[in-house]
């Protein structure tokens, strides 16, 4: 039994995993900036275009936590480098697209190959560091997150300045070349003897994709009655599937963890969390430039403070939950988080980029205080058998959060109130609940029901 990777083993598989997690942030976002350009050479309408991001996001959601079942069964080092190679073919092939069918399908297979490392990553990193370490290896990975973020919509920039639109996405495959090379020092889990549950999986995917995909049909104008049609069918598959999930030893769904009243408000935090970060990040730009006259590229580094704050505080407050709970930290960044979302609602009526920049940054502070040692708590209360679900849980409602955030703030728009001081106070909402979950865990009831639940993670063995 040995309590993380040896160093410097270590190190190596921390560089894959970081370049990895980079790669799939990256070309999540980074197709924003080429979508134009993409709708001018295929010759399409700029809306169908925007199908290029939606069916990333799409597929990604639909299979992160069957992939992270099967990650257990198959081997987390084996599916994390095979869907980064999955991603890397699919890459190559949007130099042939000509059509866009034909991109939308490599996209698919992108986003496939990017759910299958994202899936097993946060299981990989509690594997990889020792116990008492996590925290800090979370708060890491929260910097990668943050940078690949910021760096995208400007790496996509500079890209279609010198070349056409398909090295976009080509600029994010060195990422997943380092992580393959570095990728031998992965830690060797071993695997579950357990059957993969397919008909969960499937069940799963539908859920998740028929529900998404009606809310993603609403927001652009499809008809209201085939996308609630949609959106119903998916609800009555979803819960067809979470009454069928309870019934099984290792549930694609961790409803088995989600029973954790610990794990449960952790993930309603992060959700509610996650909703909030989208609803102001994707509402401030309009706001800027239709009600202050921002010019878009004052818009761009208006917004870079929030993640550029996430990128110094996740790491502190990662390291921080190690020796303090990861409650009282999450408090105390909703807190901070709330008063920089109201802050936002009352900007002055004429605002500087400063008055703005520095509320961006507090917000930014409190998010990044909350969201690592969040992280940390799920990862770290799971059994070490359910690490590759708790991480697959982690990443699905992080991205189900940013489908809601969006649709929330299309909702706004069309009611006329999105581009004011409504969707501010509309997350500082959504972070007061996340931080009442948040404070809630420090409750020895709740924190440890008849002993079953921890924050202190047991050394898992790798080889």
């Amino acid at each position: 039994m040995t309590d993380g990777l040896p160093m410097p083993r270590r190190l190596r598989a921390i560089a894959a995993i970081s370049f990895g997690t980079a790669l799939v942030v990256i070309d999540g976002a980074i197709a924003t900036v080429a979508l134009p350009t993409i709708a001018r050479d295929l010759r399409v309408d700029p809306s169908a275009a925007v199908a290029v991001v939606t069916i990333y996001q799409l597929v990604l959601v639909m299979l992160l936590l069957p992939f992270s079942g099967l990650g257990d069964r198959i081997g987390l080092k084996r599916l994390y480098q095979g869907g980064q190679i999955v991603f890397t073919v699919a890459t190559i092939l949007c130099f042939f697209a000509q059509s866009l069918p034909f991109l939308l399908i490599v996209r698919a297979a992108q986003a496939a190959g990017a759910a299958a490392a994202l899936s097993v990553s946060t299981a990989l990193i509690r594997q990889v560091y020792p116990a008492k370490h996590l925290g800090r290896g979370l708060g890491l990975n929260s910097v990668v997150v943050s940078s690949a973020a910021a760096l995208a919509p400007t790496l996509g920039g500079l890209v279609l300045s010198v070349g056409p639109w398909p090295w976009v996405f080509a600029s994010a495959v060195p990422f997943a070349l380092v992580s393959l090379a570095l990728g031998r020092a992965l830690p060797d889990v071993p695997r579950s003897t357990a059957p993969f549950d397919v008909l969960g999986a499937l069940l799963c995917a539908a859920m998740f994709g028929l529900v998404i995909g009606g809310l993603e049909s609403a927001v652009h104008g499809d008809s209201p009655v085939v996308s609630a049609a949609v959106v119903a069918a998916g609800a009555f598959i979803g819960l067809l599937f979470v009454r069928r999930e309870r019934h099984e030893p290792k549930p694609i769904l961790p409803v088995d963890l989600l029973g954790r009243p610990v794990l449960a408000l952790s993930t309603i935090g992060a959700f509610t969390a996650f909703i909030a970060t989208m609803t102001l990040l994707l509402s401030l730009p309009f706001r800027l430039q239709h009600g202050y006259g921002f010019a878009p590229s004052e818009v761009g580094a208006v917004i870079a403070p929030w993640p550029l704050t996430t990128m110094v505080v996740a790491p502190i407050a990662g390291a921080l939950s190690d020796r303090y709970p990861a409650g009282a930290l999450g408090g105390i960044g909703m807190v901070i988080a709330v008063i920089g979302l109201v802050l936002l609602s009352f900007l002055p009526i004429h605002p500087t980029w400063i008055d703005v920049a520095w509320r961006m940054s507090l917000t930014g502070a409190g998010f990044g205080m909350f969201l690592s040692p969040n992280a940390r708590l799920i990862i770290g209360s799971a059994p070490i058998d359910r690490a590759a679900a708790a991480g697959g849980l982690i990443s699905t409602t992080r991205m189900v959060g940013q489908t809601v955030g969006a649709t929330l703030v299309a909702a706004l728009l069309a009611l006329g109130i999105g581009s004011g001081s409504v969707p501010p106070l509309v997350a500082a909402g959504l972070s007061l609940v996340a931080g009442a979950c948040s404070l809630a865990r420090l409750n020895p009831a709740i924190r440890n029901p008849r002993g079953a639940e921890t924050d202190d993670v047991q050394p898992a063995q790798v080889r």
